[in-house]
């Protein structure tokens, strides 16, 4: 039988991976990621070097959480550093998942004010004041997400004084059962008028929180409140929210597009201590073994936990 085999056909794929247009190789080569590009990619040829070199190359810079990571035991902040430097101050739009410091964001940001979007999710390495510092150094900041991050309530606003311009906001996390807080939505109500997209998956917040954020956000054109279950949108707060906003997610809307967890968690579940509560609060500390539910009031004697963390 004659063999297949053809080392002629094979050395000729290689050089036509080679002779690709810049503009095409460079496309493809930015779909692997930045870890992929710097530990892998870069070295296989000289072209290629040159290509994931150029800080266009580095507009966005995507450190989408992947399990492969831990098993290769990368340094990630440093190659995120690697990334940063090499968009030369270009950088405008960066995704952190699992890792991170104020030491890396100080740099991100120090190094791009021209970023128009951040990223940080399970980020549970950086404060308050990190992040409060380095948002204040971003002036084109349209788009923030904080999901499963621990940020008190103050910070919240204190970002929505430092960041006028500010668009989209997602705050996300998992729904507790049994607790009720509305200060994150008084935060976002009354600091972040310009608002045009908000997504609060799993948030506590109450009808009163919601009817803050639509007086307090006249530019509103989306949002998403799945899992929100302490709303009740069945009288004349639903019937604003359907007349206000083109795009709304309801509480009981399917999740079959959310990238997260969608479990419902009791505050008697059991948590990893990896995360300390990556989804905005340790709630086990909020409540009693009574199974009624809590207005967090100033005669609560839970209430001053409520300051700490968005919900």
């Amino acid at each position: 039988m004659e063999s297949n085999s053809n080392p002629n056909s094979v050395e000729e794929e290689s050089r036509n991976w080679l002779e690709l247009p810049a503009d095409v190789m460079s496309m493809i080569l930015h779909k692997l990621g930045p870890v992929d590009i710097l530990t892998n990619a870069q070295d296989v040829c000289s072209s290629w070097r040159k290509i994931c070199e150029d800080p266009l190359m580095w507009r966005v810079i995507d450190m989408r959480y992947s399990g492969d990571w831990w098993d290769m035991d990368y340094d990630l902040e440093e190659l995120c550093r690697q990334a940063v430097g090499r968009s030369c101050g270009q950088l405008v739009d960066i995704n952190i998942e699992h890792f991170g410091t104020d030491d890396l964001l100080h740099y991100i940001t120090q190094s791009s004010n021209q970023l128009s979007r951040l990223r940080l999710v399970y980020c549970n390495r950086i404060s308050d004041e990190g992040l409060i510092e380095a948002v204040s150094r971003l002036p084109l900041l349209e788009d923030l997400e904080l999901s499963f991050c621990s940020f008190d309530v103050e910070t919240l606003g204190t970002l929505g004084q430092s960041c006028p311009g500010l668009k989209s906001l997602k705050l996300n996390r998992q729904f507790y059962r049994r607790v009720e807080c509305d200060k994150g939505a008084l935060a976002i109500a009354e600091n972040m008028p310009n608002l045009r997209h908000l997504q609060i998956f799993g948030n506590s917040l109450t009808n009163s929180g919601l009817e803050a954020i639509l007086d307090g956000c006249p530019a509103l054109e989306s949002l998403d409140l799945r899992q929100c279950f302490n709303l009740n949108l069945a009288g004349q707060l639903g019937t604003k929210c359907s007349g206000k906003i083109k795009d709304l997610r309801v509480p009981h809307d399917p999740t079959d597009d959310y990238e997260f967890s969608t479990e419902i968690i009791d505050y008697d579940d059991d948590y990893d201590d990896d995360y300390g509560y990556p989804f905005g609060l340790s709630d086990t500390n909020l409540l009693t073994d009574d199974d009624d539910y809590y207005e967090f009031s100033g005669g609560s004697d839970f209430s001053d936990y409520t300051d700490l963390y968005f919900y």
